[in-house]
């Protein structure tokens, strides 16, 4: 058999030389299934050339030379033309298969800038937003908090200060929140739909929310969704986020915002508020407090189908939890705003 499935057997005569001093001599040559023969006269074996290394030394002319050296010491010489293009054939099928190495360097170059870009895209904004929350101190954070607060009071209206209310307001949190939280909780007129953590602790809460309920347990829900979302996402990171790599980059490297930033993103929050957090990490903040959560479940979804999760697991079913404000604190927080 042979290298070709159209000949059975395939031989012609050449004149080979084996080395580049020596004389050519007649030879028999036969085409193998992965060798071609060369054998004398008398059949013979002389050599035996692999296929796969044979190289055409003067290509377009006849007769063919061909070598299984890339120094062409040793050549073979054929004249038959049936020879020469079964010979052709297979080494152009098997150049064919060779690796190409300028392609591979360029399917490994394609790789290379293709890796670079996807660690740019993907993983560089994250790290340098980790980066970036990791070294921001409290002071800077608190900074940024109240700046993104003024930015919010121009769409809002001022923050309520009554003494009463903002005393009754602070009681509030500490019950809702622990005695050793930090940050503060201030109430606006209007212009936010939920409560809203900012970097630095702060808490905005829309009037809406104390002045609709006769339940001060719906008001400290309020403040435990918006701390729940710390469990989700750092709200400086969350910042970072949506203000771009260059914005990151700026506070890293010179500890700053620009105020456009904390402008833009302000109309971010105030349009697009983050969601509810899920009931697995509103649900202990509540059993911590010791504070019910089904009048805030309600507060949410007065049908209660959305938040039915926080209605049958509330902490503190069939139990009388601490009183979160007297009477009197109670009426100076629903006035808070007049």
């Amino acid at each position: 058999m042979t290298a070709l499935k159209e000949f059975e057997r395939l031989e012609s005569g050449g004149l080979w030389r084996p080395e580049a001093d020596a004389q050519r001599r007649d030879v028999i040559v036969s085409f193998g299934d992965a060798t071609l023969v060369i054998a004398d006269s008398a059949g013979r074996a002389l050599t035996h050339w692999s296929l796969s290394a044979i190289e055409r030394l003067n290509a377009g002319q006849h007769p063919a030379v061909f070598s299984p050296d890339p120094d062409a010491t040793e050549t073979l010489e054929i004249d038959d033309d049936t020879m020469i293009g079964a010979i052709e054939k297979v080494r152009i099928s098997i150049e064919r298969r060779r690796p190409k190495p300028r392609r591979l360097r360029y399917l490994g170059l394609a790789i290379s800038v293709t890796a670079v870009v996807a660690l740019a895209v993907f993983w560089l904004p994250d790290a340098l937003i980790r980066q970036t929350v990791s070294v921001v101190p409290a002071v800077k954070r608190s900074e940024i908090g109240g700046t993104l607060l003024g930015h919010i009071q121009r769409v809002t209206g001022p923050t309520c200060r009554s003494p009463l209310g903002t005393q009754a307001l602070d009681q509030l949190r500490k019950r809702a929140l622990g005695r050793d939280a930090g940050g503060q909780i201030v109430v606006v007129p209007s212009g936010v739909q939920q409560a809203l953590y900012l970097p630095g602790g702060i808490i905005v809460m829309n009037r809406a929310l104390i002045e609709d309920t006769e339940d001060p347990a719906t008001v400290a829900g309020h403040a435990i969704a918006a701390v729940a979302e710390l469990r989700v996402q750092d709200p400086l990171a969350r910042l970072l986020e949506a203000a771009g790599l260059r914005a990151t980059f700026q506070l890293l490297t010179t500890g700053d915002l620009s105020a456009d930033t904390l402008r833009a993103y302000a109309e971010v929050l105030i349009a697009s508020p983050p969601q509810r957090p899920s009931d697995d990490n509103l649900l202990p903040l509540f059993e911590a407090a010791q504070i019910p959560s089904t009048p805030f479940a309600y507060a949410v979804d007065v049908s209660g189908e959305s938040t039915l999760g926080l209605i049958e697991a509330d902490p503190m079913q069939g139990i009388e939890p601490p009183a979160i404000l007297n009477d009197g604190e109670w009426i100076s927080l629903q006035g808070i705003c007049s």
